[in-house]
Order: C-alpha cells, then structure tokens, then sequence
C-alpha cells in the first residue's frame, strides 16, 4: 500500500536520541533552546518558542495577544478543528468566513466583510502547505489594528515573495508525525516581538519567572530534549524533503492537469505541499475514488470531510459562534468550503514515494476520470 503519509526518520534522528538519554537531561534545556534558535533563522524571526503541540501553539498564541471573552476572532471553516477550538479555549468567539475555490485559504475580501468592532485577530491556516494572502491579510490587520496569528502547522518552509510564513504574523507550527517535519509532537511560536516571546514562556511553564517564581498563571506546555533533538535534526533535512515534494507535485500536474482540477500556485508563492490535494470532478464520484484506488494499493486522504461549523459539537453550541454576516437560524452556509469538503481529495506526496508509486498513482488516478 502506498501510504498518504510518512515520517522520514532515520539513523541520525535516533543518534540525537541517544545523546539525548546519555546526557540525562530529559526536560526543557539545551536542545529545545537551539532548536529555538535554527527555527526562528528558518522563519527569519528574532523568536521561537517551543511548546508541546500545534494546538498550544495556538492557544498560547491567542493568550500572549489577550484575547479572550467578547472578543472575535475571524477564520476559516475549512481545517481541522483545532484551528477553532481554541478560539473558543480562551472564551473567544470564530467567526467562520468562507474560502477561495483556487487556493481553498481564507478569502481576503470575505474577512474584510466580516471584520466588526469586537474583531480582535484574524487567524488564517496556510492550508496544505499553500501560504495564505498574508500581504493583504497582514495589511487589514494593520489597518484594523488586529492580530495576526498564523496558523502555519501545515507550511514549514512555505514563503511568499522569499519571505517565509509565519514571519507576517505570529506563526504557530506542528511538528506531529505526519507533518513536513516531525517531533512526534510538538509545536512551535515565532514573532519578532520579544514582549510577546517573553509571554509565551511564561505561558508554557507555569508562569515561572525563575524556578519556584511564579509572576503569573501558565500551563505546563513544554517541549522535551528528546522532542527538540529530533526536530533540530528533522530541520536540517526538511529542505531536501520539500524539494521532494515539490518535485513529486510537478509530476502530478504534469500529467493530472488536464484531467481533473489540481494544486494551482500564484507567483512568487511556495507550495510545500503537505498535502496534493485535487478536485473530484463530481462529489458523488469521490467515495468510489476511494475505494478503487485503494484496492488497487493507493491510500488517499479527505482533508477536510466536514466544515468545523458543522461538527456536532459546533452544532450543538451554535451560541458560541457564527458565520460572517449571518445567522445559523437563517440557514446561511459558506458555499466555497461546503462544496469542497464534498470534493476535495489528497494523494500521497511525501518524500518517501519512489518513482513507481509516482506512475502508478497518476495511471489509477487517470483511469478513473476516463
């Protein structure tokens, strides 16, 4: 089976760990603070902060910028569920604005639209691997004096213009085990703003401002030597991994272009390509995809199979949310990211495919649209 994902782990990751055991220290120390500092170079920040998942990093993000009760926070319907839990986390409401067909990020005209006097940050997911439209998002944030927190855990190494994601704003990444890069778990915060990096360590530890020293409340948000160690080593290669990727998506558009809508990308704009996400022509055709192609040895993705607005726990506290310029009791929906969630489909495009499972892949993928 070809696999839609893949960790590209290896001999020099478990040496890290084992200088890791052998030097005692488990915890937060040496490696996370060097990690720290390559990922910040990376993102051409001042800081990086590590914590213990992609999901802290957002919740700390929205934390470090005090948002919380009676604030909104604009984002996007189409991602996974973390993306707005943690607005709601901190007591903050989403509001939930649809998305561009072609990039399937956050639409900029759509957020303008939807920013009021209780706006506070916007929050966009660089989707895929694909950077959002951070010089406009980044100038209403400035304009509209708002937040903005990038939700850049699909997008290491992603850039617009040669300046990378997560560098516009405050960038938040994931280093869980499918991503481009990988830890395991773990997370990481990047600004330029030292104020705010000094809030966020506080924020992960307790509030420690020395040991036993606690100048505020905080959660225990850490990330550990071992973590830190693999991710300095996952760094040191991700370069040559995206350049995998990218070269097994030049492939698929090569010969899936013509067949079936496929991965556009805007001058100037990195693809990392997290995932290769395609349009099935039809919505209805989308579960026979699946099947056919996994019986014939292909594992596919549905990245994202539902809007998070219309999750059950979503459905069941509609007073905690909303969608941009409407009601739920009049039966609004977004129509771009309702009609992707019905035809979106990711192929395998990790670094690990080997030239055959490139040809295969586009020969099933050809066949069923003849």
């Amino acid at each position: 089976m070809i696999a839609i994902a893949q960790p590209m782990l290896g001999l020099e990751e478990e040496e890290a760990l084992r200088r890791v055991l052998l030097s005692g220290q488990l915890a937060q120390g040496r490696y996370v603070a060097e990690f720290e500092r390559r990922f910040a170079q990376m993102c051409s920040t001042r800081e990086a902060v590590a914590v213990s998942s992609g999901t802290a990093a957002l919740h700390l993000a929205l934390l470090a910028h005090e948002i919380g009760p009676g604030d909104e926070v604009i984002t996007t319907p189409f991602s996974f569920a973390a993306t707005a839990n943690v607005i709601l986390l901190v007591g903050a409401t989403p509001v939930f604005v649809d998305i561009e067909p072609g990039s399937f990020n956050l639409d900029p005209q759509q957020v303008e639209l939807a920013i009021t006097s209780r706006t506070r940050a916007i929050l966009p997911v660089h989707l895929y691997g694909y950077p959002c439209a951070l010089p406009r998002l980044q100038a209403l944030a400035s304009l509209h004096h708002l937040a903005l927190i990038e939700d850049a855990c699909q997008a290491h190494a992603a850039s617009i213009a040669g300046q990378p994601v997560g560098s516009f704003g405050t960038g938040c990444f994931s280093f869980y085990a499918t991503k481009n890069m990988t830890t395991g778990e773990g997370g990481m915060v990047t600004t330029s703003d030292p104020l705010l990096a000094e809030h966020l360590r506080l924020l992960r530890d307790h509030g420690q401002l020395e040991r036993y020293r606690h100048g505020s409340l905080g959660f225990n948000l850490r990330m550990t030597e071992m973590q830190a160690a693999l991710g300095i080593v996952q760094l040191e290669k991700l370069e040559t991994l995206t350049q995998r990727r990218i070269a097994h998506a030049a492939f698929f558009k090569q010969h899936l272009a013509t067949l079936l809508p496929v991965p556009s990308v805007s001058q100037g704009y990195r693809h990392v390509y997290h995932q290769y996400t395609i349009r099935v022509p039809e919505p209805w055709q989308r579960d026979l995809w699946v099947q056919n192609l996994r019986t014939r040895g292909i594992a596919t993705g549905i990245h994202y199979p539902c809007p998070i607005y219309r999750q059950p726990f979503y459905q069941q506290s509609s007073h905690l949310w909303r969608l941009a310029g409407n009601t739920v009791a009049q039966g609004t929906l977004l129509p771009e990211a309702e009609q992707a969630v019905r035809q979106v489909l990711s192929l395998p495009v990790h670094p690990g495919l080997a030239e055959a499972d490139l040809h295969s892949i586009v020969r099933e993928v050809s066949n069923l649209c003849a």
